[in-house]
């Protein structure tokens, strides 16, 4: 269900996360949509630390955008820690910055990042972005299995034979 799909943004200027709220909504994009400010909260929500260890209210994302600009633990480093993950190394990550300095495109690549986004200036731009990012991210590209708990429906099927 692309539309159930869990988005986490990683986002510390809350004019960007405004302005990508608004894009999802003008873009009909219903998938849930966490934020978290820096990357120790990212790596908090991930871990299900703290006010993030209830998996029902902060479930594991399926996409995680991911700016490499903020306070503290950035971005890059994210990328490096999630990589060394066992249970997240898979998760898919897109970087959205504002940076399109070359340096940081090959340095997130190298670490791991799915795709590298530019941030548009403008807000139609914005909607046009957010829908690329449902229709491919989450419509059209397969995503791997990452450790969560199973659902219902998985587990009630795990000991039937095939």
């Amino acid at each position: 269900m692309p539309d159930q799909a869990v988005i986490l943004l990683a986002e510390d200027r809350e004019d960007d996360i405004l302005l990508i709220r608004r894009a999802f909504e003008k873009g009909d994009i219903r998938n849930p949509l966490y934020v978290v400010r820096d990357g120790e909260e990212v790596v908090a929500y991930l871990k299900g630390e703290g006010r993030y260890s209830n998996r029902a209210e902060y479930p594991l994302p399926d996409l995680l955008l991911l700016d490499l600009k903020m306070p503290g633990m950035d971005g890059f480093d994210v990328l490096r820690w999630l990589r060394q993950q066992s249970d997240f190394g898979s998760l898919r990550v897109v970087v959205l910055t504002s940076s399109d300095r070359i340096q940081d495109v090959n340095v997130a690549y190298h670490l791991g990042a799915n795709s590298f986004l530019v941030k548009p200036m403008d807000f139609q731009n914005v909607i046009e972005l957010s829908k690329v990012l449902r229709d491919y991210w989450l419509q059209i590209s397969k995503a791997p299995e990452t450790s969560r708990a199973p659902r219902a429906s998985e587990s009630k099927n795990s000991g039937a034979s095939r």
